[in-house]
């Protein structure tokens, strides 16, 4: 994860650095939906304490799962496509901001190709992949209850962000209808 985060900064300060500039910023934006603060907050504690927590707890201390060597195979590929695909979001949409907003300010528009091609919300696969890989990777069972959880808090926010794009975005509703699945092809 460190060495994919270093890379996805490296590659987006070097097509994008105004976006790295504009995802530092974000505590500051005064127009971030106010249900978005309220599910980040969520997101953060079940993805950056509880799961860690739990995954710490299970296999360092009580030792109440353990899965075989195969969950760090699948897991790390699991993580490697999650991030790879948002960084391919990143480096494609230069409004990948880490609030949900519509932002005036930087000439919002919709952003067709790339991995946005496929669906509609592909940062938000490459982190659901990246959630889920991480209690694989550990070998916790036990840590799949908190990812999953995260991950429902993702689902809900591309939901609630997809419904404000189309009704505040102009473009994005025919943008849906031609690119009709918010993150699994032929599912949803």
């Amino acid at each position: 994860t460190f060495a994919w985060v270093a890379i996805n900064a490296v590659c987006v300060a070097v097509a994008n650095p105004e976006l790295l500039n504009q995802r530092g910023l974000w505590r500051r934006k005064t127009d971030t939906k106010p249900w978005d603060r309220k599910l980040l907050k969520l997101y953060g504690v079940l993805g950056f304490y509880l799961m860690p927590l739990v995954i710490g707890l299970d296999l360092g201390r009580r030792h109440w799962s353990s899965l075989g060597p195969w969950s760090i195979v699948v897991g790390t590929a699991m993580s490697s496509l999650g991030l790879l695909l948002v960084t391919w979001a990143m480096l494609v949409n230069p409004h990948f901001e880490v609030t949900v907003r519509i932002q005036a300010d930087r000439d919002h528009k919709v952003v067709a190709g790339g991995p946005y091609a496929m669906v509609r919300h592909p940062g938000y696969l490459g982190a659901i992949l990246w959630l889920l890989s991480s209690p694989l990777i550990a070998g916790s069972v036990l840590g799949m209850a908190p990812a999953g959880l995260a991950c429902f808090v993702f689902l809900v926010r591309a939901a609630r962000e997809d419904r404000a794009l189309q009704a505040e975005l102009p473009g994005y509703a025919d943008y849906a209808r031609r690119v009709r699945f918010r993150l699994l092809p032929g599912i949803w």
